[in-house]
């Protein structure tokens, strides 16, 4: 298994081009169920989940075709016909976005059958809202040998659903089998995120009628069919969250193109709260210390455009090196303070109490063997390891690979000391 070995104490400068962002690929990967034309997406992230996408998808029989690399990297997905309703166990555990599949199967076939998902092991994510806002379009759902079995016998029909509480998924999941559903649907309390957006305008390119992009109501009206379309994926204001923590760590400067600052507003605010100096250019924005040390500034992740939960860990590895003290309260999952033992090996100091986590900078990290949890954990490993001392080895790297593109690379580029060892 391969390893990532950093040995720290490298400001980072330069210029990174940000990848498209794997949270908006994969939903847009999926629509590709709802037309029988090809959609054919630029910008699309060379990852780990975007290849068990292009798998799962290619089973349903999805004709896939990639071209390009890098920021030139473009796929083209043709559902002429879809051969197989299930998505397998095999598939759906490696990667929780698999459930979106559901949805559009569904609305374009009439039954669907995809397996309860994996992914992260962050707590406990439930496909609940998933299953009753497609059973308020007139599905019928059950349960069997861990499988979600969806039926539509007399067809999905518009309704209006009010999600109990936030969820990017399933306002994904159900925005796509609305758009081929009879009549009118009304999404209440639907997610925000610039990746649902990403999601409805590309849907709108296929001819589904959407509106209220960006705000918590979205009105669905109800298309016979879809038809094919170019799209580029957003940019990923995760990956572009993760560089900026990491220039203002290891007082450097990085340019971060490709990326509007408005998709990271909740983020930067807190930066330049905190002493970091941040400047907007025409493709980005740029980004370093202010004057001196960064200081402690308190986190509560919320859905957007709150703080998002993927950049949590990554923000908390800054606050271990910044003056003084720092509260970090999670309301997204319960589960992802995993992060915390790992930072405390290489000498943090943090305190977890029930959702929240208490830091005192320390002023200096010392470099150690860790084991990344999931993937934002993962990069908070190396985010820690590039300002430590001596040498950082982070072990269980695959989570780093479904999520961040050419990693060593771009950092190795802009002067970190950082190798990937390949595993045995």
């Amino acid at each position: 298994m391969d390893r990532i070995r950093i040995r720290g104490g490298r400001p980072l400068q330069g210029r990174i081009q940000i990848s498209g962002a794997k949270n908006a690929a994969l939903p847009l990967m999926a629509a590709s169920l709802l037309t029988d034309k090809t959609l054919s997406l630029s910008n699309l992230p060379a990852l780990a989940d975007i290849a068990t996408m292009g798998k799962l998808l290619e089973q349903h029989g999805v004709d896939l075709r990639i071209e390009g690399e890098n920021a030139a990297r473009k796929g083209h997905l043709t559902a002429a016909r879809i051969t197989n309703t299930t998505a397998p166990y095999d598939l759906v555990r490696k990667m929780r976005a698999s459930v979106l599949v559901l949805g559009p199967i569904l609305a374009r076939c009439g039954e669907a059958r995809v397996s309860l998902p994996g992914g992260c092991a962050i707590g406990n994510r439930p496909v609940d809202l998933h299953v009753k806002g497609l059973t308020a379009l007139g599905a019928e759902i059950s349960l069997e040998e861990g499988y979600i079995h969806a039926t539509a016998p007399k067809g999905l029909k518009g309704n209006r659903f009010v999600f109990p509480q936030v969820s990017v998924g399933a306002t994904e999941n159900i925005l796509m089998a609305a758009c081929l559903a009879e009549g009118e649907t009304t999404l209440v309390n639907a997610a925000r995120e610039p990746e649902v957006n990403d999601l409805a305008h590309c849907l709108n390119a296929m001819g589904a009628k959407i509106e209220g992009i960006g705000t918590d109501t979205l009105k669905i009206q109800g298309v016979a069919a879809l038809h094919g379309a170019e799209h580029r994926v957003v940019a990923d204001r995760i990956e572009a969250g993760t560089f900026a923590i990491g220039a203002v760590m290891t007082d450097g400067e990085l340019e971060l193109t490709g990326i509007c600052p408005t998709l990271l507003e909740s983020l930067l605010k807190l930066l330049g709260e905190g002493g970091a100096k941040i400047e907007p250019m025409q493709d980005g924005f740029r980004i370093r210390r202010a004057n001196g040390s960064m200081d402690g500034v308190d986190v509560m992740t919320e859905p957007y455009p709150g703080f998002p939960t993927d950049l949590q860990a990554q923000i908390m590895a800054l606050m271990t090196v910044s003056k003084g003290a720092a509260m970090i309260t999670e309301t997204i999952f319960e589960n992802r303070f995993m992060h915390v033992p790992e930072l405390c090996r290489m000498g943090a100091n943090i305190n977890v109490h029930h959702s929240s986590a208490m830091i005192r900078g320390v002023e200096k990290l010392r470099g150690a063997p860790v084991m990344a949890t999931d993937l934002r954990a993962s990069v908070s490993m190396v985010l820690a390891g590039l300002v430590a001392d001596g040498e950082t080895i982070v072990n269980r790297v695959y989570h780093l690979d479904r999520g961040y593109e050419r990693l060593e690379e771009k950092l190795a580029a802009c002067g970190a000391d950082i190798a990937r060892i390949a595993g045995e």
